[in-house]
């Protein structure tokens, strides 16, 4: 994981000094290059993690057991990981938009961008909480 942390890391020293290089009227396309690159990371670190799971759940089914549902995460820390990452990933991805947001609109670009952000992560936290429910898996435990 450090090796792409220093990956992402050359990437925007790259970026940052192509800007200084360039100028502003290219920062735009400079940004959306490196956005890019974050893009296609996560996509890869999310393409792993679905095949993972894919597997356990398969291996879990290949055991006699009952497959992850809907209602699988509702003990206290098993969708930790997956709202920590969700959390982290908003983080990340806050800084390069902060900065559109005020090198666009101000003060109010980065209100807006920071109400996004924080509303996206409010869904998240609610859609996963540990002690929702779904109706399916009340109705499985009958």
């Amino acid at each position: 994981m450090e090796a792409r942390d220093t990956e992402l890391e050359k990437e925007l020293d790259a970026t940052l000094q192509a800007r200084r290089e360039l100028g502003t009227e290219y920062e735009s396309a400079l940004v959306e290059s490196f956005l890019e690159k974050v893009e296609q990371r996560l996509d890869a670190t999310v393409d792993r993690r679905v095949r993972r799971q894919v597997a356990e759940q398969r291996m879990v089914v290949a055991r006699g057991g009952r497959p992850a549902g809907p209602g699988a995460g509702d003990h206290f820390g098993e969708n930790f990981g997956e709202r920590f990452g969700f959390a982290i990933i908003s983080l990340v991805l806050a800084i390069p938009l902060s900065a559109i947001g005020v090198a666009n609109a101000g003060l109010k670009g980065l209100i807006v961008t920071w109400a996004g952000i924080v509303g996206v992560n409010a869904f998240q936290a609610a859609r996963t909480a540990p002690w929702r429910r779904s109706r399916r898996a009340e109705d499985e435990d009958r």
